[in-house]
């Protein structure tokens, strides 16, 4: 090990820290953005996160009512989001042990099929609603949220790090 850089061991997840990253991404969620198309689906992106790192916390219920909460606040179609949430969530937690085993950017090369699997759910079900084929830019979220994965993981992981005295190994 390079003795300049720091090792940290995580401590059990607060309940309030889920709430409270769940709070923020709904919030971010709920922005007016000027072209969503563009924009990451942050709910998606934490929602993947808590279903790799704590899978026994966070599942299929927790997606499908996140899902409800993120249509009814942004006013489209009450169950879209709640169900590719849920496939979101069953997926992240089938793939969360393999997930772990890489760093953060190939654990990213992993999030963004997932991402864009829950962006195809979205369209399928707008387009059997009757809404238009949005194109090819509807790709571009997921891949922003993927590319972020490495600086959300840094963040969620954050308050559950605690730096080891020196002679505790």
């Amino acid at each position: 090990m390079a003795p300049n850089k720091p090792q940290h061991i995580l401590q059990p997840v607060r309940p309030s820290t889920i709430v409270a990253s769940f709070s923020v991404a709904l919030l971010l969620a709920f922005l007016p953005w000027p072209d969503m198309r563009y924009v990451p689906d942050f709910v998606a992106l934490v929602l993947v996160f808590w279903c790799v790192h704590q899978p026994r916390l966070i599942g299929l219920g927790v997606g499908w009512v996140i899902g409800l909460v993120a249509d009814a606040g942004n006013g489209v179609l009450l169950g879209q989001h709640a169900l590719a949430y849920a496939l979101l969530a069953f997926f992240a937690i089938t793939l969360s042990r393999r997930i772990l085993w890489f760093g953060p950017w190939y654990q990213a090369l992993h999030v963004a099929p997932l991402l864009l699997l829950a962006e195809a759910v979205v369209m399928v079900v707008r387009l059997a609603a009757g809404a238009a084929l949005p194109g090819w830019p509807i790709l571009i979220g997921p891949l922003i949220g993927a590319a972020l994965w490495p600086l959300v993981s840094w963040l969620l992981l954050l308050p559950q790090r605690r730096a080891l005295e020196a002679g505790a190994l």
